[in-house]
């Protein structure tokens, strides 16, 4: 197993993001790649959890990052965070944005979940993200 790109790609997926003019436009809260110290206002999204599984083979090292993206929204119901969700869901499978460390084979859509959070005074989408890379 290689877990020496997952700094490479995390970076990778956030410039991919925030370098989306369309994306940003939604999200005037702005984009984290980190929690932000304080609840932003409006729509913003944070690049969140990782789970990576070794996929080496007999070609090299390789892992499988799955990714957790949230989108979360201080709007009256879901139609702002789904639409921030829906340009990210555009934006990333297929992606292949060079690494300085490894390679990105592929990203594919996962899974989505549309949620209340903070006693409903929140939503949140949270995307998954399958990214096959090999070093």
């Amino acid at each position: 197993m290689s877990y020496q790109s997952a700094d490479a790609l995390q970076g990778a997926l956030y410039n991919l993001l925030s370098g989306d003019g369309a994306l940003t436009a939604l999200v005037p809260g702005g984009i984290f790649d980190a929690p932000p110290p304080a609840t932003p206002q409006g729509t913003y999204v944070v690049l969140g959890e990782e789970d990576v599984i070794d996929r080496s083979d007999i070609s090299g090292p390789g892992a499988e990052h799955r990714v957790l993206v949230q989108v979360v929204s201080d709007a009256a119901g879901f139609l702002t965070a789904k639409t921030a969700a829906a340009r990210i869901a555009e934006i990333l499978p297929g992606a292949q944005p060079v690494l300085g460390t490894g390679r990105v084979v592929a990203i594919w859509f996962y899974q989505a979940q549309a949620r209340r959070a903070e006693g409903a005074s929140l939503r949140r989408i949270d995307l998954r993200f399958r990214a096959r890379v090999e070093n």
